[in-house]
């Protein structure tokens, strides 16, 4: 990995990609995104301040953890700019992230036991079907497979 000199305090958007593991159009992303800031130089090439290192990081924890890009741009937005990230910024968001996740999982853990279901069926057609008639809401005026 290449290393950066203490002295340099903005990095081009190379080495950001190098330092971070990050490809550079995921980079040019997530400053789309406003995730991240850079200043232009004169001949309009992107410079980083050495925080966007700690805030790509962040980016891609949380991101891994399956927040949403919207939601890790309100919570970077939280912090002063120009400020890494650290150890308390993350404990107080991921705190914050918590229900959101464990709602998620109850979710997927819902999905995991209807899919069985229908795969033990094989045909997406009972008139129950949790994935294909949510709740049932169809169930009163027409059976099967008809609105697949």
């Amino acid at each position: 990995m290449p290393q950066i000199p203490e002295k340099v305090h903005e990095l081009t958007v190379g080495q950001l990609s190098a330092r971070s593991g990050a490809a550079v159009s995921a980079l040019h992303f997530y400053e789309a995104k406003g995730l991240i800031s850079s200043s232009r130089t004169s001949g309009n090439q992107r410079r980083f301040t050495r925080d966007a290192l700690r805030r790509v990081a962040f980016v891609r924890a949380a991101q891994r953890v399956g927040i949403p890009l919207a939601s890790i741009r309100d919570a970077l937005a939280q912090l002063p700019e120009g400020r890494t990230p650290n150890r308390e910024d993350w404990a107080r968001l991921s705190e914050s992230w918590r229900a959101e996740l464990d709602q998620r999982i109850d979710q997927l853990g819902r999905l995991r036991d209807h899919l069985t279901d229908c795969i033990g069926c094989g045909c997406l057609s009972l008139e129950n079907c949790a994935l294909s008639n949510p709740d049932d809401v169809f169930g009163e005026h027409i059976t099967g497979s008809r609105l697949l």
